[in-house]
């Protein structure tokens, strides 16, 4: 979406550019303002805190990833309830050596992840270790998605994240330093909501082999 943007500012510059970005960066200021919030609640209280304003910025924001004339009749996002089991404090662990993936995102377009650690504290609950990824480029970021055995039936097919601090979304450290990864806040690409966005997707040895029953899942079926 940012790359139409940034079209649309080259051969269009009076076709309502500033306002697009103004409110691409409210939206990227409030996500950040939202995991600064949680990162000092308790961990059910943030979650309520976190459900409560993406519901409101996916129904009301004009950056919302739903297309427009879904949020009328949007009524929030679903998520599995709350699982305090599902928070975990795990150490990393140096991957360094290993190779760089390139995702592609169309149009000629990729993002490289170069993996720089490995978890340490969910293989005994959840089968295995997940990678953290790099995200190069200017200024990068930490990158955690993953998969599971939610997906298709019960989550999105293509796996859901975890971390992603170039967006922000970061729970943070506890006071021994270990990092805060907690299943509860996973929640699905923008590409999931519309065929406007073009997310990178979970490499495969991200994919655990368990069901992950925590954050965001599919809409119950109807009828």
């Amino acid at each position: 979406m940012t790359d139409e943007l940034l079209e649309a500012a080259r051969t269009r510059p009076d076709a309502g550019v500033l306002g697009q970005f103004s409110s691409l960066h409210d939206w990227r200021r409030q996500v950040a303002d939202l995991y600064a919030a949680i990162r000092s609640m308790p961990g059910r209280e943030g979650w309520e805190h976190w459900r409560s304003t993406r519901d409101r910025l996916f129904r009301e924001h004009v950056q919302s990833p739903l297309p427009p004339e879904r949020r009328t009749r949007f009524r929030g996002i679903d998520c599995f309830p709350y699982d305090p089991a599902l928070r975990f404090d795990v150490g990393l662990r140096s991957v360094a050596g290993r190779e760089a993936i390139d995702i592609s995102l169309g149009e000629d377009e990729a993002v490289r992840l170069v993996p720089f650690a490995l978890t340490d504290g969910l293989a005994a609950q959840l089968g295995k270790e997940l990678t953290l990824y790099w995200i190069t480029g200017y200024g990068g970021g930490v990158f955690l998605p993953f998969g599971d055995l939610t997906n298709h039936d019960e989550t999105y097919p293509a796996g859901r994240y975890l971390l992603d601090t170039i967006k922000s979304a970061d729970l943070g450290t506890n006071d021994d330093g270990r990092l805060i990864l907690d299943f509860n806040f996973a929640y699905f690409p923008s590409c999931a909501h519309s065929v406007a966005w073009v997310c990178p997707l979970s490499p495969a040895e991200n994919r655990l082999p368990t069901a992950i029953r925590g954050g965001e899942r599919n809409p119950p079926p109807t009828g």
